[in-house]
């Protein structure tokens, strides 16, 4: 399925469908420094085919700029048509510039490329490339462009942040899918090119975007992601680890909520069956987090309370999955894992006592999806009681200058923890939904309005602090900013 070209509305797309380097942001200057890869660039045709004149573009939009030794080097957007070109200006003959394209956000562009690459002519003080387009639809390349420039009698290079038109990115959330979209490996068909779990939660994010905001456009990516890894690692997306297994059997569920295909369902209840196996008595009961079976935590269980009841609130008939999901919150409630700040630490220690350890966001997360899942199931309304006991805690708890913020935050959004906000986020999004009152949604709107004001590049990339300050993106900080943008609205 190629990349849809317009931001189509969900029911459209249905219908049409049944017939990882890091990048800084908010710097104004970037100068050349970044691997380019190894292949030249191919002439790429969509509504119109690369080397066009700028003079047929119905719109001039320029979203940023450079400057070298006086010049300003300016990227310049057809939204229209989804095409760009770089000017230079202010300088002399002989001042060179071109256009950088890229398809995964920024991290590498084709080698030698220097697309439209052209130099002042004698007796002017500016010129201007050709337009390009900055994606390549038949081959699901989401892409960036920059604009580089030199002056004719100096060797430094300056180039614009990576910017993209508004196709795919009209509003803030899909903005913010569509650069996600970018570390998604073509060839992997994995966020990051081998991302396991955080893959799919990234998965999610997508899924859930394509459903609040009802642009289908990377709706492929289910279907990529499910044929080409189905059997990888254990199969059924099942490895050794418990919590992996949780993550893609509700990245499954979302998927056939979605989509209505009911291999995405039988997967899931195959993720949900395999964690199950390794629920036994130590401790009183609970899903191991690994086959090794040494440690039992918070967030493999949580997982499992919410697979379970997802899984019995879509299986007509089910008491299997229903008895699962009881038993587990009974357990669980039980644990000592929840402590008397109503917070959730990580686990068990060896004596099934509360370890102390860390309060991670996605432990606060993850149980309020689940218990809003059971809720549906059963019409307990003290489990949302106490949802929101939880919730109420960790809203205040985890908040620093009032906006989200997981402990121990650092620069980075490579590894395992940038992943950890969205999950939190998407849980107390669930529970809010829930809530007659919904009185999550004005934090949540507040995250977002920061995260959207202080965290952002031109490219739509955020990075790990909400409330701004320095950083790095990747596609786990991506991620969890997708998922509180769909949870905000």
């Amino acid at each position: 399925m190629r990349l849809y070209p317009l931001r189509t509305t969900l029911t459209a797309l249905l219908a049409a469908t049944t017939a990882t380097a890091t990048v800084a942001l908010l710097g104004a200057t970037a100068v050349q420094a970044a691997p380019a890869s190894p292949s030249a660039a191919a002439v790429i045709c969509n509504s119109y085919c690369d080397a066009r004149d700028p003079g047929l573009s119905p719109q001039d939009r320029a979203p940023v700029t450079a400057s070298v030794f006086s010049r300003t080097i300016t990227l310049h957007f057809d939204d229209t048509d989804a095409m760009g070109w770089a000017s230079i200006d202010n300088g002399n003959a002989d001042d060179e510039v071109w256009i950088d394209r890229s398809f995964d956000g920024g991290r590498t562009w084709a080698s030698g490329s220097k697309l439209g690459d052209t130099k002042t002519p004698a007796g002017q003080r500016g010129w201007r490339t050709q337009m390009y387009n900055v994606d390549d639809w038949g081959a699901q390349g989401v892409g960036a462009l920059r604009a580089c420039g030199k002056a004719g009698d100096r060797a430094d290079i300056a180039c614009t942040q990576w910017a993209r038109t508004t196709w795919n990115a009209g509003n803030r959330r899909t903005a913010a899918a569509t650069a996600l979209m970018m570390s998604f490996d073509r060839s992997t068909k994995l966020f990051g090119g081998n991302g396991w779990w955080t893959g799919a939660n990234a998965l999610t994010a997508v899924i859930d975007n394509i459903r609040v905001t009802g642009m289908g456009s990377y709706t492929y990516a289910i279907a990529d992601t499910y044929n080409k890894n189905l059997n990888a690692q254990q199969g059924n997306f099942t490895n050794e680890y418990l919590d992996d297994t949780g993550w893609w059997g509700l990245a499954w569920v979302d998927a056939y909520d979605l989509t209505g295909d009911s291999r995405y369902l039988a997967t899931a209840r195959a993720d949900a069956d395999h964690m199950y196996a390794y629920w036994n008595g130590t401790c009183g009961g609970g899903v191991w987090w690994n086959q090794d079976s040494a440690y039992k935590n918070a967030i493999t269980n949580e997982l499992f309370l919410q697979l379970t009841a997802a899984l019995h609130n879509r299986i007509a008939g089910d008491t299997t999955y229903l008895g699962r999901a009881q038993a587990e919150w009974n357990w669980f409630k039980g644990s000592g894992m929840i402590n008397g700040d109503h917070m959730i630490n990580d686990g068990l220690t060896s004596a099934c006592a509360n370890n102390g350890q860390t309060t991670w966001t996605y432990n606060q997360g993850v149980v309020l999806g689940g218990l809003a899942e059971l809720y549906r199931a059963t019409g307990d309304a003290g489990l949302l009681t106490t949802a929101r006991g939880l919730a109420d805690a960790s809203t205040v708890r985890l908040a620093s200058g009032g906006v989200l913020r997981e402990p121990g935050e650092g620069d980075s959004c490579t590894g395992d923890g940038p992943t950890f906000k969205g999950a939190y986020v998407r849980g107390l999004g669930k529970l809010n939904g829930q809530l007659t009152d919904h009185p999550y949604s004005g934090v949540l709107s507040n995250w977002a309005a920061s995260a959207y004001a202080h965290d952002r590049n031109a490219l739509d990339q955020y990075g790990p602090h909400w409330a701004g300050g320095s950083g790095t993106s990747d596609y786990g900080c991506q991620q969890s900013v997708l998922d509180l943008l769909n949870a905000a609205g």
